[in-house]
């Protein structure tokens, strides 16, 4: 029950010896205990007092719905009276539709964790600056995408994530849902998909060594300007290579998310079959992101222009998973992904 909550917001465990000190900043209350033991009573009674009568969403879990059992519940705090028996989800989900009834689970799961890996790219970013990353604190962040997106599906992510002001934790975000989405939509197997994941997350980890000045204009750059940035591919490889115990792929998409087919993009060069297929699927995820976020010189493109402009990339990008990509994003930008 703890973990179901934990996917939507932070909780902590209560014993029946709880004094309920410091819960002004509680939301709601789900209580698991035999009403028949004196001490939940008394726990209970002292929570209502603790409240001064402010009314808190509380579910009671009961084994028996006897007329006695719900009026004693009620009686002692509960807004509502469900079976223990039912699944954690099912009872969180009630619970939730007390405490914000303006939201569905879904969309606090995905805020919930749009927030968790936000806080882990912020401080990413912060430590790359000093030349490497902490690989055991991003692995933390690749659950919390995963499961919002399963959630969520892909509308819930990229919604709450395009609101965010900052463009490069804004981008960093896209990437990984979207990445998320299309690894789950190609049936890549859990492991592949969190590689795929974990790139998402660092790919751009460079840009935390780009000037402020570049990275945060608030127009185009001009070409000094964009070679400076240019270079972020090749500086994010470097600090990957620093922390230490990197896995190939990572690696590679760091260094290579800006290379085309046609042998036209950058840093390398690269072209064709030099080209991995981890590294094609997430630039096409990357220039997707690119085109339908905010930025201050420009509007997000809707998703159908998004789109043609992916197909009309022919010889640069590889047609078939750019296929595979505009079916993913159509279908699941829908309609939440299915477990």
């Amino acid at each position: 029950m703890a973990s179901a909550v934990e996917a939507v917001t932070e909780c902590r465990l209560a014993g029946v010896d709880e004094t309920w000190v410091g819960i002004d900043d509680t939301a709601g209350i789900l209580v698991n205990v035999n009403l028949a033991q004196p001490e939940a009573r008394r726990c209970l009674t002292l929570l209502l007092r603790r409240l001064q009568g402010r009314r808190l969403p509380c579910i009671h879990l009961v084994r028996t719905s006897a007329a006695s059992t719900v009026r004693e519940a009620q009686a002692l705090g509960a807004t509502a009276c469900l079976s223990a028996l039912l699944d954690p989800e099912t009872v969180v989900e009630a619970l939730f539709r007390q405490i914000r009834p303006d939201a569905t689970v879904s969309e606090l799961v995905v805020q919930r964790q749009i927030a968790r890996t936000g806080t882990l790219i912020n401080t990413m970013f912060q430590t790359a600056a000093s030349g490497q990353i902490d690989l055991q604190e991003v692995e933390q962040g690749l659950d919390p995408v995963m499961n919002a997106v399963k959630e969520g599906g892909l509308t819930g992510w990229l919604e709450v994530v395009r609101a965010h002001d900052d463009v490069t934790f804004q981008h960093c975000l896209l990437v990984a849902g979207l990445t998320a989405g299309f690894a789950r939509s190609l049936g890549l197997s859990s492991k592949d998909s969190h590689l795929m994941v974990r790139a998402a997350l660092v790919h751009d980890v460079g840009k935390s060594r780009i000037p402020p000045e570049i990275l945060n204009k608030p127009g185009r750059l001009d070409p000094d300007e964009f070679r400076v940035m240019r270079t972020h591919a090749p500086i994010g490889h470097e600090i990957l290579l620093a922390s230490g115990n990197c896995d190939p792929i990572t690696l590679a998409v760091t260094r290579h998310h800006h290379e085309m087919l046609d042998g036209s993009g950058y840093p390398d060069g690269l072209s064709s079959d030099a080209i991995a297929d981890p590294v094609r699927l997430l630039t096409i995820c990357d220039i997707y992101s690119a085109l339908i976020e905010r930025r201050p010189y420009k509007e997000p493109l809707p998703e159908a222009e998004a789109l043609r402009i992916l197909h009309g990339m022919t010889g640069k990008l590889e047609d078939g998973l750019v296929a595979a990509f505009a079916k993913s994003v159509s279908t699941d930008c829908r309609h939440p992904i299915a477990a």
